[in-house]
């Protein structure tokens, strides 16, 4: 099998109303509790299903849906999607200590992300 799908994200211009219709909807436990307001939502506690999160959308976009691939380095993922036709519109970028991602854009304009992150942080 080659790289997973390790995460999902829904990015909408009312955060809040997305996070009330997207729990009640699927039963998610959606957790918001941060500076940025981003809804974490887990995988179940039998390990099943994959983590996503919910977040607001900047300026005048009108919001997304995207999936994340796990990939083993962001940058060659970037280049190689370029190379087969995608534009990069983002990234690679550090979003903590270890945690890296990047979109493209697939040749027909739908924007899939790539993520890697190191497996060990603390040395």
């Amino acid at each position: 099998m080659g790289d997973q799908v390790l995460h999902f994200e829904i990015i909408s211009k009312d955060n809040d109303q997305a996070i009330a219709f997207y729990g009640e909807l699927f039963g998610w436990k959606i957790d918001s509790d941060n500076p940025f307001n981003y809804g974490r939502v887990y995988e179940d506690d039998n390990g099943g299903g994959i983590g996503g999160g919910l977040g607001a959308a900047m300026g005048d976009s009108p919001g997304y849906v995207t999936v994340y691939v796990d990939v083993p380095d962001c940058e060659a993922a970037l280049a190689k999607a370029e190379s087969l036709g995608a534009e990069r519109v983002m990234g690679p970028d550090e979003i903590m200590p270890g945690f890296t991602i990047g979109i493209f854009a697939d040749p027909e304009g739908k924007m899939i992300g790539v993520m890697h992150m190191e497996e060990d942080q603390t040395s």
